[in-house]
């Protein structure tokens, strides 16, 4: 009866911790009792996709045939009936043991391996209980073995019960690009050619790094993509309903940057240089582990160049249906930006069942360019103007972050404490000087503006989490957590001619803080040998309070305290056919929430475009919405087929309104009212040839968006699609293409175009596989991308077009050196944050 035990939520939060204790895998290779024939240095444990998910466990032992002592780290590969790619894998502890869980039932082959011994294979079927294999010996090898390095090979695209997983470390398009690029290929994302970031169809999306929160994207994700090289990402994982153990913040779900780590023995690392047209970068990496004690660093630095044009048309819609051109509006520009990231981890095992890691990360960023544009005012009052613009633009930040685990003789069960504390401080400057008529030439300034804009973000998490099995297929998980964010924004206007002064009207003081306080509770069971279920509620208390100080003029203040209940289920169905092992239904429904941050909420004016304005609005309150969906996964013969269907309703959405009064375009948020979104996708992974991988992705799906209170709706089908292809030849030799196609998309008053990408990359494998050289051409077919807009008001109609220069060839090398042996990996844990809706661009602070 305990599977049934009712769902608690912060009763259980204080359940006693008992110390209970039994030999995890632990230890050091080349220990003594390792086996006759073993060398000091055991191999790199086996990279496998994940098997399919079920609730059938696989024991046993590995012995030496000759001393009948363990063979410790031991790689343990499961493999299909037939094919030799890895579906799930191990290494034994130090006494030999193994043990595989979360296994579909089913026929699978075991093939245990070690350097010095002769390979072993058996047959085994697993159950929905525990299959024991009891002892199994390996047979020294009659021959010396030179340095070998077992392997196995991830897909580029996995499937898990939860989660999609792309293996951006597997995909040779990536090399000497960054985090943008491997946003691009992930399934169920877009990424315009702006950066922006989507999942299914919504920008509701919380960015993570290592499953943290970090000050690198607390200003802007499309300018933290930028700084990441995508050399250093290992995998991003798509997250379309968390359970209640995540953040409920991010109605369209989470995307999980995981960078790489190295778990092994031993020094080691790499270097990369990559040049190119729009952008170079420099990397290195290195690790270092011996017994407890383990080591990483990574240190980076990159440098973009980004010209641009746009223009803008505006018509006055009058009484008799006809349209008056009212503004013209045409520019160009270039940027040239730069900056590094480092991060440094530590990880400490200081007795058996205790694990300690310290986190340091940090970024510099910045940018300048300059921006011409001419106005040609048409209607109400005609003038032309044009404008010479020089922006600038930096950021710094850094996140700490310490975590203490305590794990248990009982398997899963496991405590943590966790920490961090994220600091960010970027400033915005730009001057323009405006002169009469269409060109600067010849011409006099009648008027000058200058601004300073200096934004600070303080941010501390505290989180602890406690996991405790009832029986082999029930789990309780209970956690609570508290955010608290300090948020300030200054900016000050000076405007004149021949004597600049300070502009009190348009200048301001803006302090912003944010508390979440948040507990957790999750229970998962097996109702039967085929359907499991996961039930989960997280309760969420937010204070929001913000003083708006205009200079010289009356103070606005923000308050707002609301508590959530926000509950969620899944149910998993196996069918459990011999003949197609890893089939999974699931079925899943969330409730998450999404605040608007301080870019939403702040009342400031900016109105560096006097015909475009915009301003935030403190009375806005949170969204809620109702996530359903419904997954297929199967494996066929090696193929992966993934099917799902899924449904978002959001009530008190908030939408971006604009109106135009007096020819000027002011832009504000409101909670219009509802939107829905239903769609379903499809994900396929197969091999035509044993050295061609091809995938691909598609995301259909319907939207609606309606304000009667407004009197606004528009409704439309929106896609997405991409396809990656690769192509392994002889002699280390490969070749990669990925495309992707976006729809229009739909908005509340308008749309935009649709986009396209594509990349084409070539890679040789030099140095006895310790180096890359690697060539990549993106969209190389046409220099631009024109991401058009239109808006349709009840009063006027806007078309724009933002011409972006995405064409670009670069040129990347990579070397790894270090002779590494493999170590058992330690679960580790660390902070989600994924609790505020950005603005656009990704943006959460002042503009």
């Amino acid at each position: 009866m305990k599977r049934y035990l009712p769902l608690l939520v912060t009763g259980l939060l204080t359940t006693p911790i008992w110390a209970q204790t039994t030999p995890p895998p632990a230890g050091a290779p080349g220990r003594p009792g390792a086996g006759a024939g073993a060398p000091a240095a055991a191999p790199k444990p086996l990279a496998v996709p994940s098997a399919p998910k079920g609730t059938g466990r696989l024991t046993g032992t590995v012995l030496d045939a000759t001393t009948k002592k363990p063979v410790e780290f031991a790689t343990v590969a499961l493999l299909p009936t037939t094919g030799a790619t890895p579906i799930d894998g191990t290494v034994c502890d130090d006494k030999g043991r193994f043990v595989l869980k979360s296994l579909a039932s089913g026929p699978y082959r075991v093939q245990i391996s070690f350097i010095g011994y002769v390979t072993r294979t058996e047959d085994v079927t697993i159950t929905d209980g525990t299959a024991d294999l009891g002892t199994l010996q390996l047979t020294s090898a009659a021959q010396k073995l030179g340095e070998v390095t077992v392997t196995g090979e991830r897909d580029v695209v996995e499937t898990k019960p939860d989660r999609i997983v792309y293996n951006a470390d597997r995909d040779i398009t990536n090399s000497g690009g960054t985090a943008a690029d491997v946003l691009r290929k992930v399934p169920l994302v877009n990424v315009d050619p702006d950066g922006n970031v989507e999942l299914r169809g919504t920008s509701n999306v919380r960015v993570l790094i290592n499953n943290k929160p970090s000050g690198i994207v607390a200003s802007s994700v499309a300018d933290a993509m930028k700084q990441i090289p995508a050399d250093q990402i290992k995998s991003v994982e798509v997250i379309t309903t968390p359970s209640a153990k995540y953040d409920a913040e991010g109605t369209g779900g989470i995307i999980n940057i995981i960078l790489k780590k190295n778990n092994l023995e031993g020094v080691n690392g790499s270097l990369g240089l990559a040049a190119g047209t729009r952008s170079s970068n420099g990397n290195a990496s290195l690790n270092y582990r011996k017994g407890k004690v383990g080591l990483t660093s990574s240190v980076s630095g990159f440098m973009f160049y980004s010209p641009n044009r746009n223009d803008l048309t505006r018509y006055q819609k009058n009484a008799n249906g006809s349209e008056d051109k009212t503004l013209e509006q045409s520019g160009d520009g270039n940027t040239l930006g730069g900056g590094g990231f480092t991060r440094l981890g530590l990880d400490y095992d200081p007795a058996q069942y205790h694990n300690l890691t310290l986190n340091v990360q940090g970024n510099l960023f910045a940018n300048q360019g300059e921006y011409n544009q001419f106005t040609n005012v048409l209607l109400p009052t005609p003038n032309q103007f044009t404008r010479d613009t020089d922006r600038r633009f930096s950021t710094r930040s850094y996140d700490v972050s310490g975590s203490y685990t305590r794990t248990f003789e009982q398997k899963r069960r496991e405590w943590s404490v966790l920490a961090q504390h994220t600091r960010n401080r970027n400033q915005q400057e730009y001057n323009l000087d405006q002169f009469a008529g269409r060109t600067t030439a010849n011409s006099e300034k009648n008027y000058r503006e200058e601004s300073t804009n200096l934004a600070k973000n303080l941010e501390t998490t505290l989180q602890t989490d406690y996991a405790h099995p009832f029986s082999e297929t029930a789990l309780l998980e209970t956690g609570a957590k508290a955010i608290l964010r300090r948020v300030s924004s200054d900016y000050d206007i000076v405007t004149g001619l021949a004597t600049l002064r300070f502009d009190p009207n348009r200048s301001n003081l803006f302090n912003y803080s944010q508390d979440v306080l948040a507990a957790y509770g999750t229970y998962g069971f097996s109702a039967s040998k085929k359907v499991s279920f996961k039930l989960g509620t997280r309760v969420e208390n937010t204070r929001i309070g913000g003083d708006f100080q205009q200079r010289m003029t009356e103070n606005t203040s923000v308050a707002q305290d609301y508590t959530n209940v926000l509950p969620n289920l899944s149910m998993s169905y196996q069918p459990g056919n011999p003949k197609k092992p890893g089939q999974t239904l699931r079925v899943a429904y969330s409730r998450r929430i999404q605040r608007p941050q301080i870019f939403y909420l702040n009342p400031f004016i900016n109105a560096a475009d006097p015909l475009n304005v915009s301003q935030g609005n403190p009375d806005l309150r949170p969204e809620l919405t109702d996530s359903y969906e419904l997954n297929y996964t199967t494996f066929i013969k090696g193929s992966v087929l993934n099917m799902s269907g899924y449904a978002r309703r959001t009530g008190n959405a908030i939408e971006t309104y604009r109106e135009v009064r007096n020819g000027v375009n002011y832009q504000t948020f409101r909670n219009i009212g509802r939107n829905a979104t239903y769609g379903v996708s499809l994900f396929g992974s197969v091999k035509p040839v044993p050295k061609w991988d091809l995938s691909g992705n598609i995301n259909v799906y319907y939207v609606s968006l309606k304000s009667p209170s407004l009197d606004l709706s528009n409704e439309g089908v929106m896609y997405n699609l991409n396809l990656n292809s690769a192509y392994k030849f002889e002699k280390g030799l490969s070749l990669q293409f990925f495309g992707g196609l976006n729809s229009p998309r739909i908005q509340l008053q308008g749309r935009q175009a649709a986009w396209t990408f594509y990349s084409l990359g070539l890679r040789q494998n030099l140095l006895k596989d310790k180096a890359d050289l690697t060539l990549n051409a993106d969209n190389f077919l046409s220099a631009t991308r024109n991401l058009n807009s239109v808006l349709d008001a009840q009063n006027f109609r806007q078309e724009s077009n933002n011409y972006i220069y995405l064409r670009g060839v670069r040129l990347a090398f990579s070397y790894r050196f270090g002779k590494v042996s493999a170590q058992p990996q330690k679960r580790r844990k660390g902070i989600q944050n994924d609790d505020a809706k950005q603005g656009e661009s990704g943006q959460q602070g002042q503009q």
